[in-house]
Formats: C-alpha cells, sequence, structure tokens
C-alpha cells in the first residue's frame, strides 16, 4: 500500500489528511510577509533571497508557513501591512563609494549624508516594499548614479542644485505601469546626478542587432 511523505518527512496513511497544496495568492502572500520584515531589519538580504525562492517554490501550505513562523503576524490586508513599515535608513559617509546593488532591500526613506565619494543605487533588482521612495540628500561632490528598470521612475524637482549637472535617461516604459517612483529631495553641490536604465547584457544586445544581409548582397 502507497504512503505519501510529507514535508516534514513523515509518512501519512491511508487515513492522514493529505498536505494542503499552496495556491498562487498562498505564496504572493508569504512573500509580501518576508518583504516587509526585510523592511524592518527583521531580515537580511541573504535571509531575505533564499527565502523568496522558497517560497516561490512551495508546492504546500505547510513549507510556507515554516518560511514565516519566526516572523510577527502583520495585518491580514497587504496593502495596510506595507503602509505600517516606516523604515528609515541614514547613510552618512566620506570619501568611500557607497553601492546598493543586486537584491538588495530599500527603505520607506533613505537619508543620504555624503562628501566626496560616489553613490550608485540599482533599483533592477531591488526589493520595495512601497510605491514611493523619498532620499532626503545632504550630498557635496561625487557621482550619485540611479540604475532604473521597467516601471521604476525618478523625480528630481525637488532637489536643489549647485555647480551640479543632472543627465536624466529613464528606463524604457513598454507599456510597464509605474511600480516605484524615486523622489529626490535637498541639495547636491558640486558633482554630478545621473540617471540611467540598465546597460544590456552582450546577449541582449546581440537580439538587438539588425540581421546580417545575406551573402552576396
Amino acid at each position: 500500500m502507497s504512503q505519501e511523505i510529507s514535508p516534514t518527512g513523515k509518512r501519512s496513511g491511508p487515513g492522514s489528511p493529505p498536505e494542503l497544496r499552496a495556491s498562487h495568492a498562498d505564496r504572493d502572500q508569504v512573500v509580501d510577509v518576508l518583504r516587509i520584515a526585510a523592511g524592518d531589519g527583521r531580515l537580511t538580504s541573504d535571509e531575505l533571497d533564499e527565502r523568496l525562492e522558497a517560497a516561490l517554490s512551495a508546492r504546500t501550505v505547510s513549507e510556507l508557513t515554516a518560511l514565516t513562523v519566526d516572523l510577527p503576524p502583520v495585518s491580514a490586508s497587504t496593502g495596510a501591512a506595507v503602509a505600517e513599515v516606516k523604515d528609515v535608513l541614514r547613510i552618512d559617509q566620506k570619501f568611500s563609494p557607497v553601492t546598493r546593488v543586486g537584491r538588495w532591500v530599500a527603505p520607506r526613506r533613505l537619508e543620504l549624508a555624503v562628501e566626496w565619494c560616489a553613490v550608485t543605487l540599482d533599483f533592477t533588482q531591488a526589493v520595495t516594499t512601497q510605491d514611493t521612495l523619498r532620499i532626503d540628500m545632504d550630498m557635496k561632490g561625487g557621482t550619485l548614479t540611479l540604475v532604473t528598470g521597467p516601471g521604476v521612475v525618478v523625480d528630481t524637482d525637488g532637489l536643489r542644485l549647485e555647480h551640479t549637472k543632472v543627465k536624466v535617461r529613464q528606463a524604457p516604459d513598454l507599456g510597464a505601469p509605474v511600480t516605484l517612483r524615486v523622489e529626490l529631495v535637498g541639495r547636491k553641490i558640486h558633482g554630478r546626478v545621473v540617471v540611467r536604465p540598465a546597460r544590456r547584457t552582450f546577449g541582449q544586445w546581440l537580439l538587438r542587432r539588425p540581421p546580417s544581409p545575406p551573402a552576396g548582397h
């Protein structure tokens, strides 16, 4: 007689209830809980990356439950839970570069107080828990580079510029809705502000090349 093996390693007999299968909504809810926890500082970027991968590949509800068992419960409404995130990250730096690339957790508000150093914030893989990120700047010298992706826009209207050049080249729209608005406020003295989309990989560059004409033409 065949027996099923649960994710905990226990065999379930004919009289045992089967493991409840997880739905897309179940996975999405756990993903939101994990992102909120990371925004609160309860999970590191590596832990978040590991748990997100496990959540997206989970097949049963018990597998999903194990991913949030050590995290506090959040509001039943995902929107309300996201709105309660109050995380503020302050970066004070002189001379040494500041870089946030890959999968990093963007706070709700960023206070950037730096002098004579380059700052790079890449949002193409950033984990966000809200649709607006306010960056309060007090930056002297160096270049601030914001790398955007589809759905990410940068607003520089609130930025006071002194002896600073600004170059804005937003990511191609491609019909994508705005998922994150980055608002720059404060002042930038000397240096540059560069807003650009992610650079194409070599494979993407090849795909965009026009086809070569047939031999003999």
